[in-house]
């Protein structure tokens, strides 16, 4: 039994994708950091949401280059396993300053991405072409992704304000400790989720004799974002209500829009698929 390997081609290339992403998630992680502490206060902690749609709408690409080489059915574990070894290296980056954590996020994330994808491909001899980067970026994906998150839930993406964070509700103390903090609260696995179905989601949408790229990335914005607002709503546990109230509006303001977006772009492939000739059966049949 052979399986016919091939993959869907078109739109922006995936490598314009992956630089835009990446620093684009970057940026957004660097300035909530930077402008939270220059005004003393968790105002643009928002910027982490959008550090996080910035990597979704990466990986969204970066799923769909490995879905197309006929492993849909796998595509939901290998986003896990790689997905989750972000986990690791977003973890490892927290116990470094903050200019530095985002950085070492990536090396790290790209050194374990790299052994998993090697594995996958090499020694349980999956043999997908573009399966160990795949994995590499999936794994720098995730981990920016988490970073983004746990930033706009509490503020912080350092060890200590994780792990150990005084809680409160909308900026009022009342309690500090393990139990309440984003780690000790199992906050981070509701955070983990939220971008992994959103990072997953948008191909298995989009697939089919339709496909657009810029549907399926719009999708990818608008999954998001929409990803966005629980998080939004988990960090009333920690911020104050002025940094709740923005981080709201500018989630669901996004979502509006790129639902919107997603649902004209929709309409037109719909259209031009109704346009289409009927598919003629083959002669004596």
């Amino acid at each position: 039994m052979t399986v016919k390997v091939e993959k869907i081609e078109g739109g922006t290339p995936h490598d314009t994708i992956m630089w835009a992403g990446l620093l684009s998630a970057l940026v957004c992680i660097y300035l909530g950091a930077g402008l939270n502490s220059m005004f003393n206060a968790y105002t643009f902690s928002f910027f982490g949401g959008l550090a996080a749609v910035a990597a979704i709408i990466w990986g969204s690409d970066t799923i769909k280059g490995l879905c197309s080489y006929g492993i849909g059915t796998g595509v939901p574990s290998v986003g896990m396993i790689s997905l989750g070894s972000g986990v690791i290296a977003m973890l490892i980056a927290t116990r470094f300053s903050w200019y530095l954590a985002p950085i070492v996020l990536v090396v790290v994330a790209v050194i374990i991405g790299a052994i998993i994808g090697y594995m996958a491909n090499d020694v349980i001899m999956m043999k997908i072409p573009v399966m160990r980067r795949s994995m590499t970026e999936v794994a720098v994906i995730g981990g920016l992704m988490l970073m983004g998150f746990a930033q706009m839930t509490t503020g912080s993406y350092a060890l200590l304000d994780l792990a150990a964070t005084k809680m409160s509700i909308l900026g009022l103390p009342i309690a500090a400790g393990f139990g309440g903090s984003f780690i000790g609260a199992s906050i981070i696995a509701v955070a983990f989720i939220l971008g992994a179905i959103a990072v997953q989601h948008p191909f298995n949408a989009c697939l089919g004799p339709s496909w657009k790229q810029d549907r399926m990335l719009m999708l990818a914005a608008e999954c998001g974002f929409l990803s966005m607002l629980p998080v939004a709503f988990m960090s009333v546990a920690y911020l104050s209500l002025p940094a709740v109230i923005v981080s709201v509006v500018v989630s669901a303001a996004g979502w509006l829009y790129t639902y919107n977006e997603y649902i004209c772009l929709a309409k037109r492939d719909a259209a031009a698929w109704l346009d289409a000739k009927p598919i003629r059966e083959p002669e004596g049949h």
